[in-house]
């Protein structure tokens, strides 16, 4: 199954939306992330797996392919461990709520993850938070011109 969750991401004081795609699929046992992710985003499948199991969930031997557009851009912290932890559990059917999709749509998850699944504090919060303002407010406009 196909799963997708909004994150965000600095480009100086910038930010931009990042898509989490997260597949889940039958085939040999992986989890792979892919998207020109750095080092310390490769290194949160170990954290967002640990997080994961010792929250009480089931992490399935599937194949999981994490992906994170824009593919073209450099992304790079431990702020994608929540959104993709997040993806897993939506794919693997773990996480269940009819108003799920509104609430994808409107929710951009950042965050690293404990060991133990507790969220812990990543840099660039305010930031993030006033760009994710500034482009809330013109998809707005954009709709409202419609």
């Amino acid at each position: 199954m196909l799963a997708m969750v909004k994150s965000m991401a600095l480009t100086g004081l910038d930010g931009y939306i990042v898509s989490i795609q997260v597949d889940v699929s039958a085939g040999l046992p992986g989890f792979d992330i892919v998207g020109l992710a750095g080092t310390s985003v490769k290194e949160s499948k170990e954290r967002v797996k640990t997080a994961i199991k010792n929250s009480n969930f089931k992490i399935k031997s599937t194949k999981i392919v994490v992906n994170l557009a824009p593919a073209n851009t450099k992304k790079d912290g431990s702020m994608f461990d929540l959104p993709i932890a997040v993806g897993v559990l939506i794919a693997m059917k773990e996480v269940k709520n009819k108003e799920l999709e509104t609430i994808l749509r409107q929710t951009a998850f950042i965050g690293e993850l404990s060991l133990k699944g507790t969220v812990e504090k990543v840099n660039g919060v305010l930031p993030i938070c006033i760009e994710a303002k500034k482009l809330r407010h013109q998809k707005n406009s954009l709709a409202k011109r419609k």
